[in-house]
């Protein structure tokens, strides 16, 4: 006898559904100006926009290459964590970030399951987000977004309203 399909998930607290959809990576470099070059020239991405990460501890460039987003983060504080992860591990992979809705709760049910998530974010209504740790992310430090604050790229689920 033929086995039927498995039925599509049909609601964010659905355990087969993904957790959110890519947005976009971090990576970090010494400086945007001298990276952008790269990233421009020999790759072709488009420049959207630079600016001042609100904290005041970094820069961000956005860069789409084909509907792909690459975030560039440059350290101001020389003291700050991205000025840390630089010295200790160089320029390269800082972050993947997920557009994730309901993202209290999708924070909640990973802590019950043992996942560590850090620097959570959920009081300021226009930048929403969590970070999944490396150590629970076999080395993948995740940033978990629901608004467009940490987000480039407008929330998925809006789209699909």
């Amino acid at each position: 006898m033929p086995r039927s399909p498995a039925p599509e998930p049909d609601s964010d607290t659905d355990p087969q559904r993904p957790i959110g959809r890519f947005d976009h990576i971090g990576i970090a470099v010494h400086s945007i100006d001298k990276a952008r070059v790269f990233f421009e020239q020999s790759l072709g991405a488009k420049h959207r926009r630079t600016g001042e990460h609100p904290s005041g501890d970094f820069r961000i460039a956005l860069f789409d290459l084909h509907d792909f987003c690459i975030e560039l983060l440059e350290p101001i504080d020389p003291d700050g964590f991205l000025a840390k992860f630089l010295a200790k591990r160089g320029e390269g992979f800082h972050h993947l970030t997920l557009q994730t809705p309901n993202l209290a709760e999708k924070v909640a049910d990973l802590e019950q399951s043992g996942i560590r998530v850090v620097d959570k974010h959920f009081d300021d209504p226009d930048a929403i987000d969590a970070f999944v740790s490396p150590k629970s992310a076999h080395g993948l430090l995740i940033q978990l977004g629901e608004t467009l604050g940490p987000l480039n790229n407008r929330p998925y689920w809006e789209a699909e309203q």
